[in-house]
């Protein structure tokens, strides 16, 4: 998933979204997969006030349906409460290296979607999974949905910012 308010070199990884308990432990929503893998990242960068900040993870878990974190110097629930709403981020380089041909959702946001036959689609806007594959979604005045797999996926070039894919303009 990614974010428009994300600087380049940050990959959007969560947000916080409430409070549990007293001694200043957070809700946490995860786009990680598993949800839980957000509490292994440290530090996280927290947009607090407008400003990214380094946060240690002290402690988190998986909670219900959601996860939970304690982050150093946040020690009571007045302190945590000033988090709820800030989004979470990670630089790159602390994402596990991928395969040849892996990319990171974060990576593809922006790039310009092309068809083998030249005709351009737009912009990735965002991607989503399905349970059956993950969805890349080209904006462009309108909205199409691509399936992000290899078999449509052609070719990723970041240097010139394009994704070519096997898919016809009509479909």
């Amino acid at each position: 998933m990614s974010n428009p308010s994300i600087p380049d070199g940050l990959v959007f990884i969560g947000r916080i979204n409430g409070l549990f308990g007293v001694q200043g432990w957070v809700k946490v929503f995860s786009h990680t997969r598993p949800r839980e893998a957000i509490i292994g990242y440290s530090p996280w960068l927290v947009k607090i006030g407008g400003d990214w900040r380094e946060v240690e993870v002290e402690d988190g878990r998986a909670q219900a349906k959601g996860i939970v974190a304690k982050l150093t110097g946040y020690d009571d629930r007045d302190q945590a409460g000033g988090l709820i709403g800030a989004e979470i981020a990670l630089k790159l380089s602390q994402l596990p290296p991928l395969k040849q041909g892996e990319y990171y959702w974060a990576q593809l946001v922006g790039l310009e979607v092309i068809n083998l036959a030249g005709e351009k689609f737009g912009k990735v806007s965002h991607l989503f999974d399905t349970g059956a594959n993950d969805v890349m979604v080209v904006r462009n005045g309108n909205e199409r949905w691509l399936p992000a797999t290899g078999k449509v996926i052609r070719e990723v070039d970041f240097e010139s910012g394009l994704i070519r894919v096997d898919w016809d303009a009509d479909f």
